[in-house]
């Protein structure tokens, strides 16, 4: 391990973390349909439990749109907003619905408190009331799941449907104020493939792609370059070996194994302790790694062109950071910039862009330092990868009665739209919202395995260039040399060169 930067050396541990600590797992937007083999089933009670849209119009006007459950019992919601009706909303007195309602009913819908008697009884005195349909207002913030008792009426023709405490509330509120309150009910499908994920996939081979070419490519220029220099001259050039400050991690086997291990440990305690002050540190980290990031992938960019090649190839020494570019110093204002902009209104609409932009260049910077030095060791980082995968996502909800890693990705318990280690994007054709998600492991370890692939013909073939021979060998990092005679003059003329002593 070769890394003079202590930024290097940073982004490395952040994007191990990432990696592991949220790792290949792809979430869309959460199930609208939760199946419950628990609850019991019996005929005209065997619905299943599905997420329910219920906007509402105050006066004649489209307000809030809230989101509840529907009930096991009763019939089935439109899935098709244009065939559910927009129909008055109406309070019971009494609040909990189980007496015959003092106020007459033709058809509107009620909203009545949960309690006091069975879902099942407050539906049967609701549709005997003239309701049209029933919302049950939860005594909490979440929802819960309606079923049927055991020797109840389920002969309910009226649809079911509960809400949070905070929209009943609200709902309440403004009847209480004279408000004219409409609302509809209805359960629209989710599509089974969204253009959103196309993207996302696209994004995810392309990025992939450039890392693992970016990384062959960089490690050809540098072998030729070693190869090319004679050790004689480069004693004599102070710049060289002294303003390099990228390094190359080999990923071992005992250390791939020890990564699944330490990343659930990270994992379990993404999942004990997420909260909002938890996101904020990942928060700052990633913004760590993406401006290390960014700064890499700019300065290789703008480095291509002509007008930069000297900044980019003239170094100074930064204290405790190790060598810089003037280039790389030019273009870390933007970065940061950049980066704060992205964390003080991560949640905008808009904010899933640069959060996309920021991951990208840590993916791709990551990908340049830790490599896979051969074919063994990819095997073993592989397979403990996919029983990592595996266990966290499908076993571990035998133990947690839910998927670990889903829960962490998604944030569940943070109160935020997810954990920042993710490439995203929103969900255009699905009614109900959401991102399609990536974690940075689904494209790190893919791009780790095709980089190799695609260094493994430097690495097994013999280059002979000015005298210098460099014999097969598993990497290319530390190439061993021999000296082929070479005559005094040749030596003395290639000394004499001249040469850009800023160049490394």
């Amino acid at each position: 391990m070769r890394i003079e930067s202590v930024l290097s050396v940073f982004v490395v541990v952040i994007g191990i973390v990432f990696v592991f600590g949220v790792f290949p797992v792809v979430v869309c937007g959460g199930d609208i349909v939760h199946e419950d083999e628990l609850a019991p089933k019996r005929p005209g009670c065997q619905n299943k439990f599905v997420l329910v849209k219920v906007p509402t119009w105050i006066d004649g006007k489209e307000d809030i749109e809230y989101v509840g459950v529907g009930a096991r019992f009763g019939p089935t919601l439109e899935s098709q907003e244009k065939h559910a009706s927009q129909t008055q909303l109406a309070v019971a007195d009494p609040p909990d619905c189980c007496s015959t309602p003092k106020n007459k009913l033709t058809g509107e819908v009620i909203l009545v408190q949960r309690g006091n008697c069975s879902f099942t009884t407050k539906a049967n005195i609701a549709e005997e009331a003239g309701a049209s349909a029933i919302l049950i207002v939860n005594n909490n913030t979440g929802l819960f799941k309606m079923v049927c008792e055991e020797e109840a009426d389920i002969d309910i023709q009226i649809p079911t449907v509960m809400l949070p405490k905070d929209a009943g509330l609200s709902l309440e509120g403004l009847m209480q104020n004279n408000s004219m309150v409409s609302v509809q009910l209805y359960s629209p499908k989710r599509p089974a493939v969204d253009v959103a994920e196309v993207f996302l996939w696209l994004m995810a081979v392309g990025t992939i792609l450039c890392a693992s070419y970016w990384s062959a490519w960089s490690t050809k220029e540098a072998m030729i370059q070693q190869e090319t220099t004679l050790k004689d001259v480069s004693d004599e050039l102070p710049g060289i070996g002294e303003n390099e400050s990228v390094g190359f991690v080999d990923i071992s086997t005992k250390s791939a194994i020890l990564f699944v291990v330490v990343a659930s440990c990270f994992l379990i305690m993404l999942y004990k302790f997420m909260s909002y002050w938890f996101i904020e540190v990942l928060v700052v980290l990633f913004c760590i790694g993406g401006v290390e990031g960014l700064q890499t992938c700019l300065v290789s960019i703008l480095s291509s062109f002509r007008c930069f090649q000297r900044a980019a190839e003239s170094y100074i020494k930064v204290p405790l950071f190790g060598a810089f570019s003037y280039l790389a110093m030019a273009v870390s204002p933007f970065c940061i910039a950049f980066a704060v902009v992205w964390a003080k209104y991560r949640r905008v609409s808009f904010a899933w862009i640069g959060q996309d932009i920021l991951g990208i260049a840590l993916i791709l910077t990551v990908l340049q330092i830790v490599r896979v030095p051969n074919l063994k060791v990819g095997t073993v980082l592989l397979s403990c990868a996919f029983l990592y995968d595996i266990f966290w996502v499908f076993v571990s909800k035998a133990w947690f009665h839910e998927s670990v890693m889903i829960v962490v990705a998604r944030g569940d318990k943070s109160g935020e739209d997810g954990i920042p280690m993710l490439l995203k994007i929103p969900r255009m054709f699905d009614p109900w919202g959401g991102y399609s998600i990536i974690g940075f492991g689904d494209i790190i370890l893919p791009g780790l395995l095709l980089a190799f692939s695609l260094r493994s013909p430097n690495n097994i073939c013999s280059v002979e260039h000015n005298g210098w021979t460099r014999p097969a060998s598993s990497t290319v990092h530390r190439p061993i040399y021999t000296r082929h005679p070479i005559d005094v003059r040749t030596q003395k003329r290639r000394a004499e060169a001249p040469m850009d002593k800023g160049r490394t």
